[in-house]
Formats: structure tokens, sequence, C-alpha cells
């Protein structure tokens, strides 16, 4: 049987709703699994309650988010080794096979001296888990621009056995997410589906209605022997009524099986 990519729905993309509404709205619209953004909501860290969601659904947690983001530096520890454990046993206990993990920031000297040496040890504990680094942006504030991650925010640069395309990240970068998921090259193994206009910050946009080839990325995924998982990361937090915020997800879902099912079809015959 031929692999088919799951789709997942990130419950990042419900906020403002909780962790709890996502796995609703997965089993509404029909996504495959579900990617937990581990977070302040305490549902999100706890993995009874993720699985007894996931059980009561029908909707798996295929892929969990270490909580990497400013807005979570002290979710579980402020050490942020303890956080990439945990998030390590919060995959493992739920039996999603892959944690999405952020270089390091800046501030972050120690974890970020030994990253890779200590993302090795992590990953010697969790062998049948994989560590998907994903790719960040520049931040441009006030006519400046920095770098907010140690050494930088494309961690091709840097080099990992697994990596997390993130095109949105890619419309912030003003970067060429092809080119990005080529320089991955086999080590991509994971995808957060979202688009933007390029306009220089992170937007998150349903599939399509920005300007970065995710349908081209989608449609590659077959030729690339990708046998990862693509999860809808996209911003409904300004939507005007929760059935505005299904439509978003369900055009979003659509989106994406339609482009990774035309991967996996035979070219037509010449006429």
């Amino acid at each position: 049987m031929a692999f088919r990519v799951p789709v997942l729905l990130s419950s990042s993309s419900v906020f403002p709703e909780p962790t709890a509404a996502a796995f609703e709205m997965a089993a509404t619209v029909g996504y495959d699994g579900l990617e937990v953004m581990v977070w302040t909501d305490a549902v999100s860290q706890d993995a009874g309650a993720l699985q007894g969601l996931a059980d009561h659904y029908g909707v798996p947690v295929l892929s969990v988010h270490a909580p990497c983001l400013l807005v979570t530096q002290r979710v579980w520890s402020p050490d942020p080794w303890e956080r990439l454990s945990r998030a390590a046993q919060l995959a493992e206990t739920l039996g999603a096979p892959t944690v999405v993990v952020h270089p390091p920031f800046t501030w972050q000297r120690d974890y970020a001296r030994n990253f890779v040496a200590g993302l090795a040890k992590v990953q010697a504990r969790h062998p049948d888990t994989t560590f998907a680094i994903e790719n960040m942006y520049p931040v441009r504030m006030a006519g400046r621009t920095f770098v907010p991650y140690v050494p930088g925010w494309d961690p091709t640069e840097t080099g990992y056995d697994a990596y997390t395309l993130d095109l949105s990240h890619c419309a912030a970068a003003r970067g060429d997410a092809m080119e990005m998921a080529d320089r991955m090259g086999g080590n991509l193994k994971h995808v957060h589906l979202g688009d933007g206009t390029g306009e220089g910050r992170d937007e998150h946009l349903v599939p399509g209605r920005g300007a970065q080839p995710c349908a081209e990325l989608l449609r590659s995924l077959g030729p690339r022997g990708f046998r990862g998982s693509v999860a809808l990361e996209v911003s409904t937090r300004k939507v005007t009524s929760r059935a505005v915020r299904e439509a978003d997800l369900r055009e979003s879902l659509e989106f994406a099986r339609r482009h990774l099912a035309a991967a996996d079809s035979p070219a037509p015959l010449p006429s």
C-alpha cells in the first residue's frame, strides 16, 4: 500500500480556543491527527488529559511542539533542557513520533552552546522519537532587523538529523521555501503548512491566500520520498465566529489533501 501523508491540525490553529477544542475541530473537519502545541493551557501539558481527548474524539496526537515560544519559557520549568525532555516524554507516552523544536534563543547561552550535543543525548534516551528542528526567521522592528536565534534562524546552516519546514516562516524570512526544502533534503521529516505574503512578519495564513509555493511544496513531497506528516498551522485568532474558523480549517485541509494527492497521481499519457 502506498504511503499516505497524514494531515494534522496544530492545536495553535484554534487559538484563542483551548487545546480541547482542537480535538473537537479536528474530528469535525476530518483531520488525520493533532499536533499539540505545549503552552500555558494545562491540558496541553497533561498526557492523561490529552490521551482522554484523543480517545474520545478518535483523533490521535501525532506530533508534539515543545514549549519553545517566548510565552512558554516557564512551562514545566525555566530550564530549556527540562522542557525538551518533558516534551519527549509526552510524545512517547502518546505515541507521537515527532517533536518539533526551535533553535535556541540568543539569551539561552548555555543551552545554545551545548544544543547539538545535548540534543543527541535526549535523542539517545528517546530513540524512536524524531526531533525535527524548525526554520525560523529574522525579526524586523522599527526599521531594524535582528536574529534572536543562535547560531541563526536557518537550521540547515548547522545541520541536523531532522527538520520541520515552516512555510510561513519562509515568508517572514523572505526566503525560498523550495530551496529550503532542497537544503533539508532527506532530513525533512515534518511540514508546518501555512501561507505568508513575504512582508517580513509571521502570518500563518490559510494556504493559498499568500505568496508561498504551498501547492508546489506539497506536490514535491512524494518525489522527495517524504515519510513524515504535514501539520496545518494557521492563524484563526481574528475570525468573527467559530463557523468561520471551521470553514478556514476545512479549506486548509482540502488544500493539503488535494495537492498531496496530486503528487501521487500518475502523469497523464500524451495525446
